[in-house]
């Protein structure tokens, strides 16, 4: 896009008081950004008031800094930093035909990261239980052998072990983030973003320089929602944002999967409630495959294992793994079931601690690992 096209699509999403339901109507009624500009004082009031269109034509400093920014961002990286709008050939179908697409989008990475055939928004907990964190890089990882892209929103949790089981497949994957793109949140995952940076791509409907505002996130899940033909949710208590992200996915006419969990763990009873309402319970990567194979067309890649995440254990099983299961336990429940010592008991839940058998919990629980 030329520079003097983007500087206009810039102004008209930049301009306070005009979000995207304003601007696609201003484009719907007037054409491209630049006819936006053209039009007269008396056109652009009465499509949206004299306040916004006051707004519109008197652009500022603060504007016009933030153009020269973004033309400088981009050019910077030309291969690697885009703008792309509602009016390139480059932006994507699937979040063009939703019912709110943004109507400017900046990328950097792999545009075509964002028109895969194949794709899958795995989402869940900021909170994650370490089986939670475990079953989101399993099955992104297998998603990723098969040839799916994986999108999530880089958040802490389920979001960056789904984009690491990916990437550890040398797969695409997507990270759709609440701020501009020249800022990291949050900021552990400086190194993770740079990687999907690298290997896919970063997404955002934010200027450069917005901060991680806490409106953006739940915003920025129906663009998770609207680039997949399916959404994963891994772990959710009943009030998260990753709800919100299934049943956006749910509103589009997507298909809705969740991994059910321990009866007695909060992070489950949001996966419990999707699937009481519709979704459909997965226990392997392939049964996502198997169900969209009408969507997703057959496999580029050799097929993902169809070994469950909660394996059968084996026939001789060491008897605290076998007194632990599969639900968070503490010492004292642990030495009720066992009869077991004190010291024993930690002795013993040391060695599978380092064995990489069982994870310590916070408030002195364990868990034991679905992989042991």
């Amino acid at each position: 896009m030329l520079p003097d096209a983007l500087d206009a699509w810039l102004r008209l999403t930049t301009t306070p008081g005009v979000g995207p339901a304003t601007a696609r109507r201003l484009l719907a009624a007037l054409g491209p950004a630049e006819s936006v500009y053209a039009a007269s004082p008396a056109t652009l009031t009465h499509l949206v008031g004299e306040r916004l269109a006051r707004a519109l034509l008197d652009h500022g400093a603060a504007a016009d800094a933030l153009v020269r920014q973004t033309l400088n961002w981009c050019a910077a990286e030309p291969e690697h930093r885009h703008v792309i709008t509602l009016a390139d050939a480059a932006y994507p179908p699937a979040l063009l035909h939703t019912e709110d697409p943004p109507v400017l989008l900046y990328v950097q990475g792999r545009l075509d990261a964002l028109t895969h055939a194949r794709s899958i928004a795995v989402v869940g907990s900021r909170h994650p239980t370490p089986q939670g964190m475990e079953n989101a890089r399993h099955f992104a990882h297998e998603l990723g052998k098969a040839g799916v892209c994986v999108v999530s929103g880089l958040a802490l949790g389920i979001d960056g072990a789904a984009h690491e089981g990916a990437l550890d497949a040398d797969a695409l994957t997507v990270a759709v983030v609440g701020t501009g793109l020249d800022r990291v949140y949050p900021r552990r995952h400086h190194a993770l973003a740079h990687r999907v940076a690298q290997q896919g791509a970063l997404v955002s409907e934010y200027p450069l320089g917005t901060p991680p505002l806490a409106p953006h996130f739940p915003r920025r899940n129906r663009i998770i929602a609207g680039l997949a033909h399916g959404t994963l949710v891994v772990e959710a208590a009943l009030r998260s944002g990753s709800l919100i992200t299934a049943e956006l996915a749910l509103q589009m006419g997507r298909e809705v999967f969740a991994i059910p969990g321990s009866i007695h763990a909060p992070q489950s009873r949001g996966c419990h409630a999707l699937i009481r309402q519709g979704a459909l319970l997965v226990e392997s990567a392939a049964d996502i495959l198997q169900d969209l194979r009408h969507v997703l067309g057959p496999a580029e890649d050799p097929p993902v294992t169809t070994a469950p995440s909660t394996p059968t254990p084996p026939a001789d099983p060491c008897p605290l793994l076998q007194a632990l299961g599969f639900d968070p336990a503490d010492l004292d429940t642990l030495q009720a079931r066992t009869g077991w010592d004190t010291a024993a008991l930690q002795a013993r839940l040391l060695e599978l601690e380092l064995d990489g058998r069982v994870q310590r919990m916070p408030g002195g629980r364990f868990q034991r690992l679905a992989r042991a």
